[in-house]
């Protein structure tokens, strides 16, 4: 770190007749120098008065630094810092988020011409952007005086009458009402944008408006006449019109689908609308060199912005994650049972999905047997599982394991609210009714799975003369699923996999929305000419109504079976332990050994073992969703000590209600839609 010694030195190793390269290498060192150690505002101002102290105190210093300051702004173009530094250059957030990654990886040049480039490697620290601001008018001034030449000759495309900053500055503003004008005029925002904003046209008048003020103040720049008042106010009025015309865009997202392209577009306009309005006050406002170094301030904020691919992701998915929760909640409503006669209902959904998980079982012990590579092995018990909860799925009986992603936005749109004098408690309530439902749909899955397997076993020895597996594969099943090892681990990584599963299933159903792929079903000329209007029709229904389900399971399945392989694969040993298929393992184990089983602590290790496999995957995967819906719906300020007191009471008073309806329940149960 430079100290205050340092000052001397730096002034004077400043040189006009430098090479590019070593001019720039002097401004990072120099802004090196004002920043310190980045701990102090105050420090940082402090040394801004004593660079101007020291340059001011010596003319023949003073005219060195204004020839350099000319040599600089003749060498690179402040225009393009002005109107594109923090913005994209390509339209698509794909292509950005490559963009970013290479900005993170691949590092910058001071041989550059390109002043956005080098704005970054100078003010590279986010401190820049905090003593910018803190600058008083008083060193604004002396700033602006100092860098003043007499000798400065405007730029090219400016009258004589204005300075080369007030042309930069203009031609910064042209470039990016030509930017806004453009995106306005996509198709993309055009054919989204409400019917009245279309009809009224702002975006049709914006350059007209713009080069109106531009005329008015080329030809009088010191004269803040009524004229250019008006001009001015009419200008900014017709931005806020585009603004307001592409922030329609986002009522058609919400209800057909959201596009994360066009959301990254519609960010971009927004933003490009707000630096005009910064370069107005830069050119038109009463004290523009504040205005100046808030600009300043602002870019180094997007320039470390611009640079964050966690910013990227997290600013233009959020629409979609809201999207995902909201579908989500509505789907979880209907897993969350109030009633005895809902509870009862759960319970038969569940054992009829324990059942088929009998046969999945089976079915993966079979590939296990024809002793495929680790790939292809995978691969296929990928198929079947996946095969067996889309069967699930249309039978309409239930996985206990898929719930807690889809109930945990339901939980997470009744926290918008808890001031009401009953909030807390019909919280509690809800949070009763979402654990007992889950409770019976993991009972339902493993008290079914558990004596299926048993018959299915018994029925191949008694048929083919063996059981599903051998005692080899028995002591295996023993070894794997023993809560002595890493069970735990594997069950919270299988929660981890539920929720990514739930998160594509909405990413799927928001791109099918978003293409109107039911539409085209429906009505296709060559759909309907192969399947019949009637038929079309139902099948576009019907793939509505699933497609989020298949996308789900199939997903689901396919990671179940594949991932462990590519963990293995890169040595890193992952593995899934899914609580219905881990008691269907079990009970084949049991069966290969016998009653003699019994006398094993394996078995019983291993029975230990299910309830925390159970727990996991339903409470990481609740917790992953719950998380992503808190942020999705904008819940702050959650009071978690509150609401844990009234959960836990609850607990005290009434713990068995927690896993059986209580006789009130009908009568306090709104009706389900």
């Amino acid at each position: 770190m430079k100290s205050m010694h340092d000052l001397p030195k730096l002034l004077d190793a400043i040189d006009p007749r430098a090479a590019l390269v070593q001019r720039h290498l002097w401004l990072i060192s120099l802004f090196e120098w004002l920043r310190g150690d980045c701990s102090s505002v105050p420090a940082s101002i402090a040394r801004v008065q004593l660079l101007l102290d020291a340059v001011q105190a010596r003319p023949e210093m003073q005219a060195r630094v204004q020839a350099w300051w000319q040599t600089l702004v003749e060498t690179i173009d402040g225009t393009t810092l002005l109107a594109d530094y923090g913005f994209s250059s390509r339209s698509a957030f794909v292509s950005e988020f490559a963009e970013r990654i290479r900005q993170k990886v691949l590092p910058g040049t001071p041989e550059t011409a390109d002043a956005s480039a080098l704005f970054s490697l100078v003010l590279s620290h986010g401190f820049d952007a905090r003593w910018l601001a803190a600058l008083d008018e008083a060193a604004l001034a002396r700033i602006a005086s100092l860098l003043q030449t007499p000798q400065a000759a405007p730029a090219a495309c400016a009258p004589p009458s204005i300075s080369r900053w007030q042309g930069t500055v203009l031609e910064a503003i042209t470039f990016c009402t030509s930017q806004v004008s453009a995106t306005g005029f996509s198709p993309e925002l055009r054919l989204r944008m409400s019917a009245p904003a279309r009809d009224a046209g702002p975006f049709h008048c914006l350059m007209r408006d713009f080069e109106t003020l531009r005329d008015v103040y080329l030809a009088a720049p010191d004269n803040d006449s009524d004229e250019r008042q008006a001009a001015l106010q009419q200008f900014r009025e017709r931005l806020e019109a585009c603004r307001g015309a592409a922030a329609s865009v986002y009522t058609h997202l919400d209800a057909h689908g959201i596009s994360v392209n066009l959301v990254f577009q519609l960010r971009q306009l927004r933003e490009r609308v707000l630096r005009i309005r910064a370069l107005l006050d830069c050119l038109m406002s009463v004290h523009p060199a504040a205005s100046t170094a808030r600009l300043l301030s602002h870019l180094v904020t997007v320039g470390q912005e611009r640079r964050s691919v966690r910013a990227l992701i997290a600013s233009n998915s959020s629409m979609l994650a809201a999207k995902v929760a909201e579908r989500s909640s509505e789907t979880g409503e209907h897993y969350i049972t109030r009633t005895l006669a809902e509870y009862r209902d759960m319970l038969g959904k569940a054992a009829g999905g324990g059942a088929l998980t009998a046969l999945t079982t089976w079915l993966k012990f079979l590939v296990m047997t024809i002793g495929l590579s680790a790939f292809w092995g995978g691969f296929w018990a990928g198929v079947v599982y996946a095969a067996s909860f889309v069967l699930i799925q249309l039978l309409h009986f239930t996985l206990a394991t898929k719930q807690p992603a889809m109930t945990a936005p339901a939980m997470a749109a009744k926290l918008k609210d808890l001031s009401g004098p009953r909030a807390l408690d019909d919280f509690a309530d809800e949070v009763t009714h979402l654990v007992r439902s889950q409770v019976a749909a993991v009972l339902g899955n493993v008290l079914m799975v558990f004596p299926a397997v048993l018959l299915i076993s018994g029925a191949l020895q008694l048929t083919m003369g063996r059981s599903m597996i051998d005692a080899k594969g028995a002591e295996y099943v023993f070894h794997s699923l023993t809560l002595l090892g890493p069970t735990a681990l594997f069950a919270a990584f299988t929660g981890v996999l539920l929720f990514a599963a739930s998160i594509i299933a909405g990413w799927v159903e928001n791109w099918f929305v978003l293409h109107r792929l039911d539409s085209a079903m429906r009505y296709n000329p060559r759909i309907t000419a192969v399947l019949g209007v009637e038929r079309a029709r139902r099948w576009a229904d019907f793939t509505r109504a699933n497609v989020s389900g298949f996308a789900s399971n199939i997903s689901l399945g396919f990671m179940l079976g594949l991932i462990p392989a590519f963990t293995g694969f890169f040595g890193l040993g992952l593995d899934v332990r899914h609580v219905t298929l881990s008691a269907g393992q079990l009970a084949a184990a049991c069966a290969a050994i016998g009653w003699d089983v019994v006398r094993e602590p394996a078995l019983w290790w291993s029975v230990a073992a299910l309830p925390v496999i159970g727990a996991l995957n339903l409470g990481v995967s609740f917790y992953l969703a719950l998380r992503l819906a808190l942020r999705a719906h904008n819940v702050t300020g959650v009071d978690r000590a509150r609401i844990g007191a009234v959960i836990r009471r609850r607990w005290r008073d009434a713990p068995l209600s927690f896993f059986w309806p209580t006789r009130d329940a009908v009568s306090q149960t709104p009706v389900k839609d």
